[in-house]
C-alpha cells in the first residue's frame, strides 16, 4: 500500500508534480490530491499503478519496520568492463 507520505515524498524524490504523477500512472489528478491529503484511500488497482510508476523511475518502498514506512531512489547499477 503506499501511504500519503510515502506518495509526496517519493514524488519529491523525483521532482515530479501531482500531474506528473497522474500521466505517468494514468489516474486523475483528483485521485493524487486525495491521497496525498488522506482524504479517502483509492482501490487497490489504483494504488497498485501508482507504486508501479514510481518503482519504474527508480523508488523502493520501505515496508514498516518498527521505524515507520519510508521510500528511497535505487542505487544506479554499474556496468562492469569485460576485459
Amino acid at each position: 500500500m503506499v501511504t500519503p507520505e510515502q506518495c509526496r515524498a517519493a514524488r519529491g524524490l523525483l521532482g515530479w508534480s501531482q500531474g506528473d504523477l497522474a500521466e505517468k500512472a494514468a489516474v486523475g489528478i483528483v485521485t493524487i490530491r486525495h491521497l496525498e491529503a488522506g482524504a479517502h484511500v483509492p482501490r487497490r488497482a489504483t494504488l497498485d499503478v501508482i507504486r508501479r510508476s514510481f518503482e519504474a523511475a527508480g523508488v523502493e518502498f520501505i515496508d514498516e519496520n518498527g521505524g515507520g514506512a519510508g521510500v528511497r531512489l535505487r542505487k544506479p547499477r554499474t556496468v562492469k568492463n569485460h576485459k
